[in-house]
């Protein structure tokens, strides 16, 4: 029986806060703040955050900017051994691409209970069919994942209510 890797998970909380301020950076621009940084060797090869507005791509999700920059940086379309630290957790368009670049490991901060394949909407990365085995582990800093979404959509709601009088 193959054994699961072993991950080193002493910078987890690191490499959450460089997706938060990529994050940050995407909701200064009025995009849904979401941030991911792709990890090899414990470097930070590819950074990312939503920008499917401002880029008037609707995939240019954290995720798939990120994943594209590491891909650039390292020459390559597989990106194994790496990790993908992204603030919520992936949708289905993001999955595939994670399977699919072979991505070793996958950390989410925060659930997205509409749209979330890793758990809330279902187990993408546990299926039979998938030729690649990405672990996943969700809920590194959560809090200040969920809290910046909120602040954002809360500064939104707000926003349309002044000028919907």
């Amino acid at each position: 029986m193959r054994q699961p890797p072993i991950f080193d998970r002493s910078r987890d909380g690191y490499f959450m806060g460089e997706a938060l301020a990529l994050a940050a950076q995407g909701a200064a621009l009025g995009e849904v703040p979401v941030g991911a940084v792709v990890v090899v060797a414990g470097e930070i090869v590819g950074r990312g955050f939503n920008c499917p507005i401002t880029g008037s791509d609707p995939s240019a999700h954290a995720e798939m900017v990120a994943i594209r920059a590491a891909a650039q940086a390292v020459g390559n379309y597989r990106l194994p051994g790496s990790t993908l630290y992204v603030t919520l957790e992936p949708c289905s368009m993001c999955a595939g691409l994670i399977v699919h670049a072979r991505i070793a490991r996958v950390v989410f901060g925060t659930l997205e209970p509409k749209a979330g394949v890793a758990q809330s909407q279902g187990q993408f990365f546990t299926q039979g069919f998938l030729n690649h085995r990405t672990v996943v582990e969700g809920g590194v800093m959560a809090q200040e994942c969920a809290s910046m979404l909120r602040e954002f959509f809360k500064a939104r709601r707000a926003l349309a209510n002044t000028s919907n009088p």
